[in-house]
This record gives structure tokens, sequence and C-alpha cells, in this order.
């Protein structure tokens, strides 16, 4: 699958899975259950919508996928405020998640100049 093949896919899914590791001790299952949540739906609706036929449905997932981005960057914030996250973890976090807002923005640019309806 194509999606595969792109960094920002794969950035992504590895910072899900970092997270999965990082709140393995967090005994707030609401808190650790969004977190994880938010987090994996980034590479998720990432890998769907680049799968899909149209510039707007393909769009549409990569926009989706910001907001949960930034729904998960809240979340990293709030998890370092109340010390369920070390701050050296935390601001990890919130680094890679500013290369993957930045990659999936330049994704969206360049899938509106480029777009080329496959069939």
């Amino acid at each position: 699958m194509y999606h595969e093949k792109l960094k920002v896919w794969q950035h992504s899914f590895e910072l899900s899975v970092k997270i999965y590791a990082e709140c393995e001790h967090i005994s707030n299952w609401g808190f650790r259950d969004q977190i994880t949540r938010s987090a994996l739906s980034v590479p998720s609706n990432i890998a769907e919508g680049i799968e899909k036929p149209t510039l707007n449905d393909k769009k549409k997932f990569l926009y989706i996928a910001k907001g949960s981005l930034a729904e998960f960057k809240t979340q990293v914030m709030v998890g370092e405020r109340i010390q369920y996250l070390e701050p050296e973890v935390a601001t990890h976090l919130k680094k890679e998640i500013e290369v993957i807002d930045f990659m999936l923005t330049r994704l969206i640019s360049s899938l509106a100049k480029n777009y080329r309806p496959k069939g």
C-alpha cells in the first residue's frame, strides 16, 4: 500500500507506537485511552486518506489527521502538566508533532498542486 512509503505516515506510526509505551504506567484509564486514540488516529487517517480515489477525500482525511495531531499535542501538554509524562518525554513528543504537522501541511499542498486522477 502506498501510504506505508510516505515519511509522514512512518513518523506518525512510530510516534503512535511510542506513546503506547510511554503511557503503560498511567493508571488513569480515561486519559491513557484518549491520548493513545488520538495518536493512533493520525497515521490511520493518513493511510485512509491517501488511499482514497478523489482529491477532496484525500484532503478531508489528511485534515482529520491534522486535527487529531492537534488533539494529541493538547493531551501531551496536559499529560506533562499533571505529571503523567516526564518533561523530556513531552518535549520530544511535541517536537515530533511539529515535524509531522509540517510534513502533513506540505503533503496536502503538494496533492492540491500535483493531483492526477487515477484511471
